[in-house]
């Protein structure tokens, strides 16, 4: 079709090569824009079959398509008739070709080509600049970047842009105050857009104050609304729901309406369940100004709902979908596995296969995770395989998660299979099997892999320590606990955080040191967290320190007087002593602040799907469940008539050796 049109007698009266040259330029140029490369490449064929040569315009045309396509071979045969022609030492080609290499993930093809240009300019440079950023090589970037200041060249607002991405993705704060100033002595300052681009740095780089700083400098009539949508982004990316709402009332005000940029940024500050009205009056907003159908849209309120725990709504968006993609399919499998319904989400996970939709990573780690948070081992063996039989399982990412599914399964063993199987370990790869052995008891094996872990020159991070302290609060190994404790600041200068403490807290409470407990916790230069008096409390109940379990409990009712947790711990505390007037003291307190106390439940998986049971609850949540309770009265007898019998034997030892004294 394409070469009937362009050979009709009204292209062929033009006796002008260069006059049909320019038409196809112009057809190759147009085919492009609109994203048809292959239609591109074919009227290039057509083209050089008519006996026409393509000019200087013509091959960056065909890069850009080839750079689309992401096409190495398609590549390197336009950029063979370049050197074939006039214009191979053109720098407007060059730089396209330089561009297309990095675009089909040819690093050093790119970066050899940009050394044997006989001229850069400005430009060219950002081409290779801003592809390592992409690639991943921030640091050669910045080589880059210094490279091209000792060429002569000056940068230019892309520069800026590029390398402040490649800082975002590094997070360091001192490097983007650094571009920043460079950025203001260059007099960039001025553009909007490099504006908006630091707005975004700092918020990356968690220094919120200066990103606000920087959008207040902007002036009023030169914010455009991607300026509101990088500050209400920051806000979300803090997750600073109530700073992003105020931030978009004030972009109202101004005059600017919200679009599809605004809108997923505001949902996705709506992280907790708190925040699930405010997440229903943004849908309405987004209903409001025409951005409720997007895509993009409808996936973050399938997200949002879900993590509000609203997965009702979020299903009803999902069911309203005709056209899903992979995120659609995700984002609700995610947020049954993270409600922990995981018989739902492997409905899904089997839906979107048989429906051509193919689970990506995300997908993966979203039921890895919920496997391990309900404890479904079966499931989560399952859920390894398909990961194994789909070349997921090289991914780092997925191993870790494998190892954390398999230790809180309580399978041990496996989760050291994943990690000896391993080829490349990250510090999470290290830290995660640390926890995992922690959780499991096996506190010696827990030390032995982190000694392991510094022989071989790796640097514990602060969650390595937090990991390694756990197996100390479980195993009660007090000198144990102050030895790494002491370790994070002395030998690897890592700031202490409160779950650090909290865990030598609970450790001296555990091993019957609540005084010292309560004197380190005074002594402690970050304010202590619910958490810390949490631990203090159940030591005290355990030690029977009322005095300090009151002072414990006065804390905890300062912070939130409705967590049900408080009451039942000091009751225990009243009740083992007989001051049966402090136990009716909590129930009416409990009754007068309409505190309830939640049922403990068990998950029970049989034949993939899995069932609860609650505390005291005799329901007809399974159909055999009179059979199932009579099988548990059966094994609590039996359990009972062994520790009879244990404590018989028990107690005749210590008659005889009595005795015998």
């Amino acid at each position: 079709m394409v070469a009937s049109s362009i050979s009709s007698s009204s292209f062929k009266r033009f006796k002008n090569l260069s006059v049909k040259v320019d038409f196809y330029n112009y057809w190759i140029r147009d085919a492009v824009n609109q994203n048809d490369a292959h239609k591109a490449l074919f009227l290039f064929r057509d083209m050089k079959q008519n006996a026409l040569q393509p000019n200087n315009w013509t091959f960056p045309f065909l890069s850009k398509a080839c750079a689309f396509l992401s096409n190495l071979h398609l590549s390197q045969i336009i950029h063979a008739h370049i050197i074939k022609s006039p214009f191979c030492s053109n720098l407007f080609v060059q730089t396209a070709m330089v561009n297309t290499y990095l675009k089909c993930h040819q690093l050093d093809m790119a970066y050899n080509l940009f050394v044997e240009m006989p001229n850069r300019d400005v430009a060219s440079w950002n081409v290779m600049l801003l592809g390592f950023v992409q690639l991943g090589f921030s640091d050669r970037a910045f080589d880059i970047f210094q490279e091209m200041r000792s060429a002569g060249i000056m940068p230019d607002s892309v520069t800026i842009m590029g390398i402040c991405e490649g800082i975002s993705s590094m997070e360091n704060l001192r490097l983007a105050k650094v571009i920043h100033s460079f950025g203001i002595q260059v007099g960039l300052d001025t553009d909007v857009s490099v504006a908006n681009t630091w707005i975004s740095l700092y918020t990356k780089c968690g220094d919120l104050h200066m990103a606000v700083s920087v959008f207040d400098g902007i002036e009023v009539g030169l914010r455009s609304t991607v300026s509101w949508n990088s500050m209400i982004a920051g806000y979300a990316y803090a997750e600073k729901l109530i700073d992003a709402l105020n931030c978009y009332k004030l972009m109202l005000l101004d005059g600017f309406w919200p679009d599809i940029s605004t809108i997923v940024s505001l949902l996705s500050s709506c992280l907790q369940p708190v925040a699930a009205f405010q997440g229903m009056q943004i849908h309405s907003h987004g209903i409001r100004f025409g951005c409720d159908s997007d895509i993009h849209v409808v996936n973050t309120l399938i997200s949002m709902y879900s993590r509000c725990g609203d997965l009702h709504s979020a299903r009803c968006l999902f069911d309203s979908l005709q056209n899903r993609s992979c995120v659609t399919w995700t984002a609700m499998i995610s947020g049954y596995a993270k409600k922990g319904n995981m018989d739902e989400a492997l409905k899904l996970f089997n839906a979107m296969q048989a429906a051509g939709d193919k689970p990506d990573l995300v997908t993966v780690l979203a039921l890895i995770s919920g496997c391990g948070q309900i404890g479904v081992l079966d499931v989560g063996k399952s859920i390894d395989a398909y990961a194994s039989s789909n070349c997921l399982k090289h991914n780092v990412v997925v191993c870790n998660a494998l190892i954390d599914m398999y230790a809180k399964c309580g399978s041990i063993c496996d989760a050291r299979e994943v990690f000896d199987a391993m080829a490349d370990r990250t510090i999470v790869s290290w830290t995660t099997m640390i926890a995992g052995f922690a959780l499991n008891g096996l506190f010696g094996e827990a030390f032995d892999l982190f000694y392991r872990m510094i022989d071989l020159g790796l640097k514990p991070n602060d969650i390595t320590f937090l990991a390694i302290l756990q197996a100390c609060t479980h195993g009660g190994l007090l000198e144990k606990g102050w030895e790494f404790f002491n370790m994070m600041t002395r030998n690897y200068k890592i700031n202490l955080g409160l779950d650090h403490y909290s865990c030598m807290a609970d450790l001296l409470g555990r091993k019957g040191m609540v005084k010292e407990a309560l004197e380190f916790i005074q002594g402690m230069p970050l304010k202590p967290d619910a958490a810390i008096w949490k631990a203090l409390l159940s030591a005290s109940k355990i030690h029977g320190n009322t005095e300090i379990g009151e002072y414990a409990a006065h804390k905890l009712f300062e912070m939130d007087p409705l967590v049900s947790f408080l009451y039942v711990e000091m009751a225990n505390i009243y009740a083992s002593e007989g001051r049966w007037s402090g136990v009716e003291k909590m129930r009416r307190m409990m009754r007068s602040s309409r505190v309830r106390k939640c049922p403990g439940q068990s998950l029970v998986e049989v034949n993939g799907t899995t069932y609860a049971f609650t505390v005291e609850e005799r329901g007809h949540s399974h159909s055999e469940m009179e059979l199932v309770y009579g099988v548990l009265e059966g094994l609590a007898s039996q359990s009972k008539e062994e520790d009879s019998s244990l404590s018989t034997h028990s107690n005749n030892n210590l008659d005889f050796e009595f005795l015998d004294v």
